[in-house]
């Protein structure tokens, strides 16, 4: 049985309330239609987002309706979301794939790069105990590579690895940088 609207509303007041939702995220949630209301609310009750993440969901979904010139609802229903709110795995694993299936949907040239770089990376084919990290979401221009020796013979191996691999770094480098096109 569903809902009245406005015991949904009701609902969406007190997850809000005990959430320390900001008034202006809670004002944009209600500004949403009635279905769309709903349905947000759902997906916070179904992968209990923290309050942070319920702020970068209501951003998102009102940017990408804006851009995308559709409704939320219509997003929510998005087969790759619905996964997401309501397949398998731990709530907060669901939730950290939505954040980051939204993230793909308003940016995805963001999303697209990322992709690249991981190529990139992965065809150098590293030795296991070295990785090369990317920074989240791309919002700096740092690159990480982290070691994991055992012993001064692995560390040396590594480090002669990374100086054979110094002009891919390079290039893994300025991509992330902008200054290379992939």
């Amino acid at each position: 049985m569903q809902l009245a609207m406005s015991e949904i509303d009701t609902q969406i007041r007190d997850l809000a309330a005990r959430r320390h939702l900001p008034e202006s995220h809670l004002a944009r949630w209600l500004q949403f239609d009635q279905p769309a209301r709903a349905a947000i609310l759902q997906a916070a009750q179904a992968l209990k987002l923290r309050t942070g993440q319920l702020v970068v969901v209501l951003d998102l979904l009102d940017e990408i309706c804006v851009r995308g010139k559709t409704s939320a609802t219509a997003l929510l229903v998005e087969p790759t979301l619905h996964r997401c709110i309501n397949g398998s795995g731990s709530a907060p694993e669901r939730a950290r794939n939505f954040l980051a299936q939204l993230r793909a949907i308003r940016f995805p040239r963001l999303r697209q790069t990322v992709s690249e770089l991981e190529a990139a990376i992965a065809g150098m084919r590293l030795p296991h105990g070295i990785a090369v990290l990317l920074p989240g979401d791309l919002a700096s221009d740092e690159l990480t590579i982290q070691l994991k020796a055992s012993d001064s013979r692995q560390l040396n191996l590594f480090l002669d690895t990374l100086m054979e691999k110094r002009t891919e770094l390079e290039r893994i480098l300025a991509m992330l940088g902008g200054g290379d096109e992939v």
